[in-house]
């Protein structure tokens, strides 16, 4: 009996690639709204709590770029993000995306991420660079269910 379920795990898993890399998407409209306006609104579980904070503390200057937005809805996408964050409710992707990082690192930047890299390192730069990707940060360009929280390896 053990043996079936495990057998059609590993089927259920190879016939449906997508399944084993499943992020929970961002569904709060609001958040979708605001961080959708200049880039995907990246999964929570990406980053530990502490990031999600520090990011959301520092808006005026959202790499590079003013951010910034009303207090009452900056604190309603904050706590999106933190309830949903990699060490808070990140599930199994938090998990994983946690890999690498110190307890106190406060790490900005999903790229940047030990796993991220292990899982992108084979990627050439050029490839970094072609029109419709310009940025590590683009995941729609190579995972086209990125924001529903599908990242196969295409």
């Amino acid at each position: 009996m053990l043996r079936r379920l495990a057998l059609a795990a590993a089927f259920s898993l190879a016939a449906f690639p997508a399944l084993a890399d499943r992020v929970r998407p961002v569904t709060d409209p609001e958040t979708q709204a605001a961080c959708g306006e200049c880039h995907m609104a990246f999964q929570p579980a990406f980053l530990p709590a502490r990031s999600w904070d520090r990011m959301m503390g520092q808006l005026s200057d959202h790499f590079g770029d003013n951010a910034a937005m009303a207090p009452d809805k900056t604190e309603r996408i904050r706590k999106v993000l933190m309830e949903g964050a990699a060490d808070t409710g990140g599930g199994k992707a938090g998990s994983k995306a946690l890999r690498g990082i110190g307890s106190k690192d406060v790490p900005l930047r999903i790229t940047e991420l030990p796993r991220f890299q292990k899982k992108h390192d084979r990627i050439a730069e050029r490839e970094w660079k072609r029109p419709e990707v310009m940025s590590k940060a683009n995941c729609p360009a190579c995972h086209k269910g990125a924001e529903a929280g599908l990242y196969d390896d295409d």
